[in-house]
């Protein structure tokens, strides 16, 4: 885990609860866990990287990722692998330095490729068999950041973090 460079997230159902809220005024909402939220602004601060990669297109989702300070987001994905072959090719990562996390069929491509594979435990059957990590919680409750700590506690990255915050 000391060669991931990059952690790639889906949305629905792995940084959000599946569900999509729409009012009777075109309005959409998703809502998103602070703790993911807090822990993703942490690693990025520490040095990595975050991608975001998603079927849909979304407002909501160039916001949050601002409001994080991700720099990638690849929204309207038809093709996840291929998509995320062409930004590690330009951030000259490899798929050997990248963790995704992800929780259906159309992230499956993806998953067989990243080093390190997660997914919230409410995924779909096919991507709990191939995930080398699955999560306690489902997705939009910290299944984020437990895979991000279970990263960072086995690359040396959590006890930076701890330091950082008892030292305040």
């Amino acid at each position: 885990m000391k060669n991931i460079k990059i952690l790639v997230l889906d949305v629905d159902g792995t940084l959000t609860d599946q569900k999509i809220y729409v009012d009777d005024k075109d309005n959409s909402f998703k809502a998103f866990n602070v703790k993911d939220g807090f822990i993703l602004v942490n690693w990025l601060k520490l040095g990595g990287e975050v991608a975001i990669l998603t079927g849909k297109k979304s407002n909501i989702v160039e916001r949050r990722a601002k409001e994080l300070g991700i720099k990638y987001v690849i929204q309207g994905s038809k093709n996840k692998t291929q998509d995320l072959k062409n930004l590690l090719d330009k951030l000259n990562i490899t798929f050997e330095n990248t963790a995704y996390m992800g929780d259906d069929l159309n992230d499956l491509g993806v998953m067989k490729n990243a080093a390190l594979s997660g997914c919230p435990k409410d995924s779909v059957q096919e991507v709990l068999e191939i995930s080398n990590f699955v999560s306690t919680k489902n997705g939009g409750n910290g299944a984020v950041r437990e895979f991000l700590e279970y990263i960072m506690k086995n690359n040396g990255m959590w006890e930076k973090l701890l330091e950082k915050y008892l030292n305040e």
